[in-house]
């Protein structure tokens, strides 16, 4: 471990607000005119990445699948004190499920310069599905481990870390190259300094494209999705209910008068 560790932090930039609009033919996200972060997961999965670097040495880079302003996010990890900043964009890219991501996302590493981890937050605050990552590894045919919440050591090409279960706490090691996901139990992520900033602003992103990857068509994007949102619709809303106080004598008749009036009974 001389060199240090070779870390690829994959992110994704999300809607800022809860506030967004749905494209009710294609089943995804309008997000051209919303105001968009790093996800939320994410910032834990780089501040994981920038601390192993700190005591092992190495380099952190940042990848994200997107249109060209998803740039912005891999600035703003830079800022954070990440290395380098990777962007995987083409339209041929556009409505990808976590199927159809994660193999991209694969193929868009297997170009870049080489790891031993891969750090992915939990989940999206967009997507919720907490699959992307896992996916990844297996395209990668590398091991993963999913909800760490400590890593304990790194040495000798392995890594030992904790992960809380529901039904316990597991200690575990693990080969590298390997992949992992974060929660925010793992740390509290950093902010951005000046100096950072100044840098993000001047680094160069790299991209990649699908002429770099050649992947086929029907494996991208929405065409290469196994899952399409076929409905999309605002949940019934619902009256608040009654509060009833009283004795036990009085709380049974008001209820008895209520189901009377619903004439349930």
């Amino acid at each position: 471990m001389s060199e240090g560790l070779k870390i690829i932090v994959p992110i994704k930039q999300v809607p800022e607000t809860t506030e967004v609009e749905f494209d009710e033919e294609t089943g995804t996200l309008k997000r051209e005119g919303v105001a968009a972060i790093i996800n939320p997961f994410d910032e834990f999965a780089i501040e994981e990445g920038l601390r192993l670097k700190e005591k092992h040495g190495g380099e952190v880079n940042v990848l994200t699948m997107g249109p060209p302003w998803a740039a912005d996010a891999l600035r703003d990890a830079i800022a954070m004190g990440a290395d380098k900043g990777w962007l995987v964009t083409d339209r041929a890219f556009a409505g990808a499920d976590t199927w159809a991501t994660s193999l991209t996302l694969a193929k868009s590493i297997e170009k870049m310069d080489g790891y031993d981890l891969i750090i992915c937050g939990l989940k999206t605050t967009d997507g919720d599905t907490g699959q992307t990552g896992p996916e990844m590894a297996e395209h990668l045919n590398i091991p993963h481990v999913c909800y760490v919440n400590e890593i304990i050591d790194v040495k000798d090409g392995k890594v030992v870390l904790k992960r809380n279960l529901d039904d316990g706490v597991e200690t575990l090691e693990a080969p590298l190259p390997l992949l992992i996901t974060v929660g925010k139990d793992i740390n509290q992520p950093r902010l951005a300094t000046l100096r950072g900033r100044i840098k993000a602003k001047k680094a160069e992103i790299k991209e990649i494209t699908n002429s770099d990857l050649q992947l086929d068509p029907k494996e991208i994007g929405l065409e290469g999705s196994f899952t399409r949102v076929v409905k999309i619709f605002e949940p019934e809303q619902h009256e608040a209910g009654e509060v009833v106080e009283g004795t036990v004598e009085e709380l049974v008749d008001a209820i008895y008068q209520k189901l009377q009036e619903c004439k349930v009974i």
